[in-house]
């Protein structure tokens, strides 16, 4: 950060644009007179959508070119939806600050207003997530669930369109972006988990830039920090990316963490796991959650995933 200007890397999406305007925002509140710009960078994981993200190296390829944007010091920081976020950070740079968590529902939404329930058998479902294919699978396995990449506007386009009958997004970013579907049903997160740190903003760092590290810690939030803490743990202990249908969700009340994880197979099969400890235990909570789902069988079902 140099005159007292911070420079922040953001992807081109309408949403992740937002979410970076929001940072500048919140941090420009914080510190009057601080300078802010955007640095819009494209991503392979941006580039290319005729393959799944599976194929081709996983949710963190849409962070690469940020953080070497941060590496080179082409920017200060990058901000990033928390469940885009692998669990390690490459050397040098380190997850500065979360901000407090949106909606972390998912949102279901068919062309003509109809739940999951009452889709008709064969109808097209589209969605690049693993996570929400083996849910769904697992009420529904006479639906077809077809690959569907893309923004916002791109995965509900094709449904307005009927290239698919129906698809599956996030609250937080449909509400960001103050986008109502029509024929919007929120999915109860006591039913479908969402993945680990959705509805999460996070702001990306040089470990060593004590003087940005300042800055940005004026927005974080320890209540977010701790409860996604425990929900990341349990995708670090599982070496977890978005090839891995996993699902975790946490809820403080007062001083005890209540974490839920659901790991699932691409034919229906769902392991779960709800324990709850103190908010002070909540990496070992979430490492201790993903030891339980290996032991239920969570390894075999890897192996055959």
């Amino acid at each position: 950060m140099k005159d007292n200007r911070l420079i922040i890397a953001t992807r081109k999406s309408r949403l992740a644009l937002w979410q970076s305007h929001f940072v500048m925002h919140e941090l420009m509140q914080a510190w009057p007179g601080l300078e802010v710009e955007l640095l819009p960078l494209s991503t392979r994981g941006d580039e290319v959508l005729d393959q799944p993200l599976t194929t081709i190296g996983g949710k963190g390829l849409f962070l690469k070119e940020l953080e070497r944007a941060l590496l080179d010091g082409r920017a200060d920081i990058a901000v990033h939806s928390l469940k885009d976020v692998p669990a390690e950070s490459p050397e040098g740079l380190m997850l500065g600050a979360v901000l407090p968590r949106a909606d972390a529902e998912d949102v279901w939404i068919s062309r003509h207003g109809l739940s999951i329930g009452q889709l008709a058998s064969g109808s097209r479902v589209g969605s690049s997530s693993l996570r929400r294919m083996s849910q769904l699978c697992a009420v529904r396995k006479d639906l077809e669930l077809v690959g569907l990449r893309g923004n916002v506007e791109t995965r509900l386009k094709a449904v307005a369109s009927g290239q698919v009958d129906a698809t599956i997004l996030a609250a937080a970013g449909l509400r960001r972006l103050d986008i109502e579907p029509e024929n919007a049903i929120e999915l109860p997160l006591e039913e479908w988990l969402p993945a680990p740190g959705q509805g999460v903003i996070t702001v990306q760092c040089r470990a060593s830039d004590s003087a940005v590290t300042e800055r940005i810690r004026a927005i974080h939030c320890s209540h977010t920090a701790a409860v996604v803490a425990a929900e990341r743990a349990v995708v670090e202990r599982l070496g977890g990316d978005c090839r891995m249908p996993l699902a975790a969700l946490a809820v403080l009340r007062e001083n005890q963490l209540r974490l839920k994880a659901r790991l699932g197979s691409t034919s229906g099969l769902l392991i779960d796991c709800d324990e709850t400890d103190t908010i002070d235990n909540a990496k070992s909570l979430g490492s201790r959650v993903a030891d339980q789902l290996l032991a239920k069988g969570g390894q075999q079902l890897l192996a055959i995933d």
